[in-house]
């Protein structure tokens, strides 16, 4: 169509009444297939909009309306408002892909609020309306939104989707976006194209659905849960690229390897719910990892249920130094794609070698020249960079102020290619952290964080920012968590666990998780093993400490003040590190200028 027949169409805001019938139109439509809850939260938050109380549409108003919930209400502590929001954004989508492609009105929910948009189809206007047509077949009489519904065979009807009819449905509408494009441009559509090109020589998983063992009806419809919450939860993760089973099978022979399946099932029986995942190499067929998840329904709904498990599963395989990131990166050396960076990067962490962070260095430098648009290869690099500034003595490295600003230029740069890249905003968080600028490096964190709670390095950083800026409280929970999860690489948090510990007075604990650290990490996890055996009085193996230091990285010595302060924000952090350090026997550099 010409611009100026564009210029013409009506694009105005819809009126309320013609809201009401998209909205008819949506909750009547075979392939909006979500239960009763999610049909009763999208009438409500539309009806309050159009009625003009969109300003009360928070988590709180949600959850006691359509949820049932009480005034103890806490959406910090009970995610269902936001868990089915989710749910309602990805299935809105899905309908105007499937059903709604020529509907004359879109309803959406944006993400951040619960406040829907409307507006009009652009695609629609040129053409006389056809929604009477349509909603001529709707009842006037008939509920759109059903009773709520408790009985579980029900809820699992309601929640369970045809999927053959889906299936081809959307091989449908795909096959013919890809011929109308193969006429215009003699290539597929843009959609495909797209999703193969961001995964093209990168780390990728597909998920397939999860089977249904035994239970009927609601455990397919748990199953089916699980498997879209995976993918939800997966998609955060920037260092891999996450495929539907579907997706992989439309890719076929045109998808790059490697290549790993994530499979499962789901078993009820009575109230007791079980579900298996499994993580599968593609090339061998080889099970690389496996666990199972029970829940109790009577102690835990669905929804909670399936989010846990997802949120569980999703860390185990995605998160930095799981086991998908060990594979051996000997075979790529001298390529600079992202794929082989990426695990040139996880393997020098693991190592903490001079030899592997130059190897890791080179591949980034040479893949980012590359691909100037790549955010997760910018982070990368900036974490490298970073690392000869943090981890001077045991990688050798001299780093200069030179050093920082690159990678700090290089965080901000991939926070701006991507905003909503976790691994990015880590960058960001420790060249600000590093730099001085605490207040800057939390709001990075922070942001990080929240954008992915599951990546167990980011969670780790971020609690030893916090903790290290004095918040010691908020930021031990974090660590601990990322512990708790099997955060990598080994014995890297535990040292901060340690610290955690030693700031809280209790000595005796600092000690044993400083020696359940890699003490050969970093020249750094001895220095604090050292100060905390000093303050409990045990100076011989204090002693130790100090000769080992001595002989191994003689070159922090001189140094340590500058790297303590470097890390500990509190002055009053400080003099408890340094009070260990000197009743251990080593005399900081301030007493040496005076004597």
């Amino acid at each position: 169509m010409s611009s100026a027949g564009m210029d013409k169409i009506d694009l105005a805001e819809p009126a309320p009444d013609d809201v009401r019938v998209q909205l008819k139109l949506i909750l009547q439509s075979d392939e909006f297939r979500l239960p009763a809850r999610a049909r009763q939260f999208l009438q409500f938050v539309v009806e309050e909009t159009l009625d003009g109380r969109h300003d009360y549409l928070k988590a709180f108003t949600i959850a006691q309306t359509v949820f049932g919930r009480d005034a103890n209400f806490d959406a910090q502590n009970d995610p269902c408002v936001r868990i089915e929001a989710g749910r309602l954004r990805r299935e809105l989508e899905r309908y105007y892909l499937v059903a709604g492609a020529d509907d004359q009105v879109i309803i959406t929910i944006p993400k951040g609020g619960y406040v829907p948009v409307f507006r009009r189809n652009p695609e629609t206007q040129s053409r006389p309306a056809s929604d009477a047509g349509r909603v001529s077949s709707v009842s006037e009489h008939t509920s759109l939104v059903p009773e709520r519904i408790d009985a579980p065979s029900k809820l699992a009807k309601l929640h369970l989707m045809k999927r053959w009819h889906w299936l081809a449905l959307a091989g449908a509408v795909i096959a013919s976006f890809t011929m109308l494009a193969g006429m215009v441009q003699g290539m597929w559509s843009p959609e495909p194209k797209q999703t193969l090109a961001s995964a093209e020589k990168r780390l990728t998983v597909v998920v397939e659905s999860f089977d249904t063992v035994s239970g009927g009806t609601l455990a397919s419809s748990v199953s089916q849960g699980i498997t879209d919450e995976i993918i939800d939860k997966l998609v955060p993760f920037k260092d891999i690229v996450v495929l539907s089973d579907d997706q992989a099978r439309r890719a076929g022979d045109r998808q790059d390897p490697p290549l790993y399946s994530l499979q499962g099932s789901v078993r009820l029986e009575g109230d007791k719910l079980r579900s298996s995942a499994r993580l599968i190499r593609r090339a061998d067929g080889a099970v690389i990892w496996a666990n199972n998840y029970d829940a109790d329904l009577r102690t835990q709904g669905i929804l909670q249920t399936e989010a846990a498990f997802a949120d569980d599963i999703a860390t185990a395989v995605a998160r930095p130094f799981s086991v998908i990131f060990q594979t051996d990166v000997a075979n790529r050396a001298g390529s600079s794609d992202a794929y082989s960076c990426t695990l040139s990067y996880y393997s020098y962490r693991s190592e903490m070698t001079r030899r592997a962070h130059d190897v890791a260095k080179t591949c980034l430098q040479q893949a980012v020249e590359k691909k100037e648009t790549d955010s997760s290869l910018a982070a990368l690099l900036s974490l490298t960079l970073l690392d000869e500034f943090r981890f001077p003595f045991q990688l050798g490295t001299k780093p200069t102020p030179a050093t920082l600003k690159t990678a700090k230029d290089l965080a901000e740069r991939a926070v701006q290619l991507d905003p909503q890249n976790a691994r990015a905003l880590q960058a960001l968080m420790l060249a600000n952290f590093f730099a001085g600028d605490i207040p800057g490096a939390l709001r990075a964190g922070e942001a990080a964080y929240a954008i992915n709670p599951n990546d167990t390095e980011v969670a780790g950083e971020y609690g030893l920012r916090l903790s290290m800026s004095g918040k010691w409280d908020t930021g031990c929970e974090l660590i601990s968590a990322a512990v708790r999860k099997n955060a990598g690489p080994d014995g890297y948090y535990e040292v901060g666990m340690a610290l955690c510990a030693f700031m809280r007075g209790d000595a005796q604990a600092a000690e044993l998780w400083s020696r359940m650290s890699d003490l050969n990490y970093n020249p750094m996890h001895r220095l604090v093993l050292m100060s905390i055996l000093g303050a409990l009085g045990k100076y011989e193996q204090a002693r130790e400490q100090l000769d080992w230091l001595n002989t191994n990285s003689p070159a922090l010595i001189p140094n340590v003040r500058q790297e303590v302060v470097k890390r500990l924000a509190s002055p009053k952090d400080q003099e408890r590190f340094f009070a260990g350090l000197r009743a251990g026997g080593l005399v900081v550099e301030d007493e040496q200028a005076a004597n």
